[in-house]
């Protein structure tokens, strides 16, 4: 018998974010705060993005994250802010998170690069985080 979708969404929340069971899905917005006009988006998130999408094989989590990561830097959505905090609680290194955002210059130009890079200085300062830099 299959796990049921909700649940195993849940449970990748929990384990992309480190969360307990009082508070599973931790740092993550999933649509709760729209439950006054689409209570059932909540449900939809956990089960398509995580129950389905973020639980299949074939990348680890750490590739998941970085993916959508850079998803999200070439759209400029305020959702990286999240995906960010993920991926130091999946245990990308703020480096590689930050080489990441440099890569896409080329490809999403520099203003999405420079606001990606923005939130990610405030998720590091947030959370204590240090980031080691280089220059060539």
């Amino acid at each position: 018998m299959t796990k049921d979708r909700y649940q195993q969404g849940i449970e990748k929340i929990k384990e992309l974010t480190s969360s307990s069971d009082e508070n599973p899905t931790g740092f993550m917005d999933i649509g709760e705060g729209f439950k006054d006009i689409a209570p059932d988006l909540s449900r939809y998130v956990v089960e398509f993005a995580f129950g389905d999408i973020y639980s299949r094989p074939g990348l680890d989590n750490k590739q998941k994250v970085l993916t959508t990561i850079t998803a999200l830097v070439a759209q400029g959505k305020p959702q990286i802010e999240m995906h960010i905090k993920t991926g130091l609680s999946v245990g990308l290194k703020p480096e590689e998170i930050v080489g990441c955002i440099i890569h896409l210059i080329p490809y999403t130009g520099f203003p999405s690069v420079l606001n990606a890079l923005k939130v990610a200085q405030k998720v590091f300062a947030e959370q204590g985080v240090k980031v080691t830099t280089s220059v060539d």
